[in-house]
């Protein structure tokens, strides 16, 4: 009995999810309230604060349904026993541009995230969520960044710090474009030509030294 309770109260939120994810597609977060997402999944609004804080809550949890599959490969270019941590990161990015354009799911959230998530008055836990894992990302690109320093791949004297936060610039701002206008170019098949533009970047830019 036990275990179908938490098979049952899994499944809920699976369903809380789900339907926050469409109402928040077609609506936008701002104008999407915690009774429509309750009506859309056919449970109350008990049952979505039993899973979750508030819409911000919702929606961070919603946004971490996409980690799990990149964090292996994130973790392999941080590591210092990686032999190729650049080549590691060229395929991590390469890996998101094409989930982000063949994943219906995956190309969803991101727009959410990127043209239909208002940071209102109600969604200040979020901006504070999304400034810290902002924050966090620069770490863990610079960290991949110095070993791929150490292994001869970028210049000596590259200042790891301003180049994670351009490269990190850079790839939002490539999304950003390709989820307001897809038509303007095709983001899957250009993916390889985008993330060494962005490498060369680091490799050649005088701006980028120390």
């Amino acid at each position: 009995m036990v275990r179908r309770t938490k098979e049952e109260a899994q499944e809920t939120r699976k369903q809380i999810l789900e339907a926050a994810e469409k109402a928040f597609y077609e609506r936008g977060v701002a104008r999407t309230t915690l009774a429509d997402i309750a009506a859309l999944a056919g449970v109350t609004r008990g049952a979505i604060y039993w899973h979750f804080s508030n819409k911000a809550d919702l929606v961070q949890a919603m946004l971490d349904t996409l980690r799990e599959p990149l964090d292996e490969m994130a973790k392999a270019s941080e590591s210092e026993e990686e032999v190729d941590p650049l080549g590691c990161m060229r395929k991590l990015l390469i890996h998101l541009f094409h989930q982000i354009a063949l994943d219906p799911k995956t190309r969803r959230i991101n727009e959410i995230l990127f043209h239909k998530c208002e940071f209102t008055d109600e969604m200040c836990d979020l901006r504070r969520q999304r400034r810290a894992a902002s924050l966090d990302c620069n770490v863990h690109i610079e960290l991949g960044l110095r070993n791929a320093v150490k292994r001869g791949q970028l210049p000596e004297n590259l200042d790891t710090a301003r180049a994670a936060i351009s490269i990190h610039a850079y790839i939002d701002g490539i999304l950003y474009q390709w989820l307001l206008a897809p038509d303007s170019f095709e983001l899957h098949k250009e993916a390889e030509r985008w993330i060494d533009t962005g490498l060369d970047m680091l490799r050649l830019s005088p701006s980028l030294r120390n």
